[in-house]
């Protein structure tokens, strides 16, 4: 996910400005028609469709592994936070050891709430 941010703000830096400096080569109008095409197509569109991409990529692991259902695992960047290890269909960074529900009262470092 940090992937799709990164490109995203890499494109933001790149055609703000192309599209600062194209406004005093045509019209008011024109201009802004282009910068809104301009930014869906360069900006908008990659990221929505990367994000699909990254979702259906992952839809398996975030659906059916036991990784899934721990209070340790970061369904964004898809990752096992106690050991930051990604998991797969065929891994489990802890092989189940250090498995705890997200509904459990312990917290992510493994501490028992009160």
């Amino acid at each position: 996910m940090g992937e799709i941010i990164f490109w995203t703000i890499f494109r933001i830096a790149v055609i703000i400005p192309l599209l600062w400096v194209l406004e005093a080569y045509i019209s008011q109008q024109l201009w802004w028609f282009i910068s809104v095409a301009t930014i869906y197509a360069a900006i908008l569109h990659p990221a929505v469709t990367h994000y699909k991409l990254f979702k259906s990529k992952n839809k398996e692991i975030l659906e059916s592994t036991l990784c899934s259902t721990c209070a340790h695992f970061d369904e964004t960047a898809v990752l096992c936070m106690l050991h930051d290890k990604h998991p797969s269909k065929i891994f489990l960074p802890c092989e189940g050891v250090d498995w705890t529900p997200k509904s459990s009262n312990i917290d992510s470092e493994g501490i028992r709430k009160s």
